[in-house]
């Protein structure tokens, strides 16, 4: 399948293929393909996954871990020492942070990939704030495809949400 992003073509076998060897270019285009609401994006989202989770089948599984709290205790200076100490042992890690949605743009409120600074520039990690967009129960719609994704990558996972 054939779609548009960001001006140019792509295709789903080609960005899965990319995103199995590992590409952080393919994996930020395909966590903003799953994140589309565009009907055009969503079929393509979905056969993205469908060969992600194909190839999943095959590898050794991740560790997803959710972390919650209040505002100022501390999520991010945890995830920062934690994934600091994984990728230091050489573990990939992906760090998926959840934000509260401006009610004008959509977009992410917080910015909690610059309270992980060191984590979030290490070639082992892959930090990306998402924004809920009105979803609610603490994750985004598009959580568990963005982490399968991520999985495709190769990398161990964690959720901060808000």
């Amino acid at each position: 399948r054939i779609f548009s992003q960001f001006g140019r073509g792509f295709s789903t076998q080609e960005l899965a293929k990319n995103l199995i060897l590992g590409d952080r270019v393919a994996l930020s285009r395909s966590i903003t393909l799953v994140e589309s609401s565009l009907a055009e994006h969503r079929a393509a989202a979905e056969d993205l996954l469908d060969v992600v989770s194909s190839e999943l089948s095959k590898r050794k599984s991740s560790i997803r871990i959710g972390i919650s709290g209040s505002p100022g205790v501390g999520k991010s200076s945890f995830i920062e020492s934690i994934g600091g100490w994984l990728v230091s042992s050489g573990t990939k890690v992906a760090v998926l942070t959840i934000d509260p949605s401006s009610v004008q743009s959509g977009g992410s409120l917080l910015g909690d990939k610059t309270r992980m600074e060191l984590l979030s520039r290490h070639p082992l990690s892959y930090v990306r704030s998402t924004p809920t967009r009105g979803f609610l129960g603490g994750l985004s719609r598009s959580s568990d495809e963005a982490l399968t994704l991520c999985e495709g990558v190769g990398l161990s996972l964690d959720t901060k949400t808000r």
